[in-house]
């Protein structure tokens, strides 16, 4: 066989084991961080009792009806609240433009369905995952916290405020079948790699401001 034509075959070979190892470590990474956070993950049932509760935003409609990811979120919080296993809820979301705001319609939630409103702390600036928990750290001084999302989610919102300094665990806002779950779990696993660069770096939220301790 001609010498040249078999290192063709070979720098073929090795070019295309390296696109699948590329390929493939976002996904062994995501499996990585689910198995070692999934065990810090809880029902409301079972779920330790912690100062602070930080619900993560989720697409909001219209005259500020919650989508049902974000309903199952602060219903899970709220479950948490009434049952004396938190004292106060942070919701952090995405309020970057006028008409659009997470946060308020959050507290809202929140308000109508039993907590009071002094135990309610918006964050108008958790436009990411990074971001609420960076700000949780620094802005609302957190240094441990109950995390409520969902359980797709979960392991990378725990991994992340772990790195940024918070002793972090999880309650899963799982109370339905969502349809776009599918959608979730290969957006999840390219998000869990950002999250490995952006907890390596550790740069501020883009958005920070004057402290505002949760007492």
């Amino acid at each position: 066989m001609n010498l040249s034509v078999t290192r063709k075959r070979k720098l073929f070979f090795y070019s295309m084991s390296a696109i699948v190892i590329l390929a493939l470590s976002p996904l062994v990474w995501r499996k990585g961080v689910q198995w070692v956070y999934g065990r810090s993950i809880y029902t409301t049932s079972d779920a330790p009792t912690d100062r602070v509760a930080i619900v993560f935003g989720a697409a909001v409609y219209g005259s500020g009806r919650l989508s049902p990811v974000l309903r199952d979120r602060m219903d899970t919080a709220v479950t948490l609240y009434l049952d004396g296993k938190v004292e106060k809820i942070l919701v952090s979301g995405d309020n970057s433009t006028d008409d659009y705001d997470e946060p308020s319609a959050m507290m809202d939630y929140a308000i109508q369905h039993g907590v009071s409103p002094d135990d309610v702390q918006p964050d108008y600036a958790g436009r990411r995952t990074y971001d609420t928990c960076y700000r949780a750290r620094e802005i609302f001084q957190l240094d441990s916290a109950i995390l409520v999302t969902q359980e797709f989610h979960l392991p990378r919102a725990l991994f992340t405020c772990q790195r940024l300094g918070i002793e972090a665990v999880g309650v899963a806002a799982d109370l339905r079948p969502y349809r776009a779950a599918r959608f979730y779990e290969v957006r999840e696993t390219l998000a869990t790699a950002v999250a490995l660069w952006d907890t390596i770096r550790q740069l501020p939220a883009p958005v920070l401001g004057d402290p505002i301790p949760i007492n």
